[in-house]
């Protein structure tokens, strides 16, 4: 089947890209707004840019209608802009993953995500933005700019693009070379739908040609 885009509504559009590109790392977002008011949400278009400099990249899409912004947006956009210009990104595990998907429901503007989800807020250590505490792993975020894909259009992506200036890491979870255990960070990822899964399978490849020769053994990690 070969599809143009732009011959599709917008749901299908969706319903192709989040069936295909999986499984997708969930970023656990907080902000805060001007008063200090907390928001949560999770995103699953999401993923690291790059280590020199350390950074990270969260789509945030237009509300239904086009007009207005998500609250994460509007709190974690450049000062300039109207925003604190500061952000968290938080990892989605086996043990928050259900806290962490309810904080996707809709509240009014200033309502906790946190309370909601019995998820407790923790103040950043060089931002202001909160994390939720039962996260093994967050990267405090300065917010270096918004790519608006279109703007005022209903879906419409905004890549809101950070710079990390900290990180928490569960102790447990590293080792001297700060290399990351992932059978105790037990991290999920989301697939297509309503369905999300685990990082549990796995298999070592060894990189370029030698890859080609390699027998690929697939096993679980407990």
């Amino acid at each position: 089947m070969e599809i143009d885009p732009e011959s599709l509504p917008v749901d299908r559009r969706y319903a192709l890209m989040i069936g295909a590109i999986v499984p997708r790392p969930i970023a656990v977002v907080g902000t805060c707004d001007a008063a200090g008011r907390p928001n949560l949400a999770p995103f699953s278009f999401f993923t690291g840019v790059g280590s020199e400099p350390m950074g990270l990249v969260v789509s945030v899409a237009n509300p239904p209608g086009g007009a207005g912004e998500k609250d994460t947006l509007r709190n974690a956009k450049p000062e300039a802009e109207g925003g604190t210009g500061e952000f968290t990104v938080s990892v989605a595990t086996e043990s928050n993953v259900a806290r962490v998907v309810a904080c996707a429901e809709a509240l009014a503007h200033g309502q906790s995500e946190f309370e909601l989800a019995g998820l407790t807020p923790v103040p950043g250590r060089r931002v202001r933005a909160p994390r939720p505490a039962e996260s093994p792993v967050t990267f405090e975020c300065v917010t270096q700019q918004v790519v608006r894909m279109a703007p005022g259009v209903s879906g419409a992506s905004n890549l809101l693009v950070g710079r990390v200036v900290f990180i928490h890491v569960r102790d447990d979870l590293v080792d001297d070379r700060l290399r990351i255990d992932p059978v105790r960070l037990a991290a999920v990822g989301r697939m297509g739908g309503m369905d999300y899964c685990t990082t549990r399978e796995r298999a070592s490849i060894p990189s370029g040609h030698a890859a080609l020769a390699h027998d690929v053994r697939w096993s679980r990690a407990d």
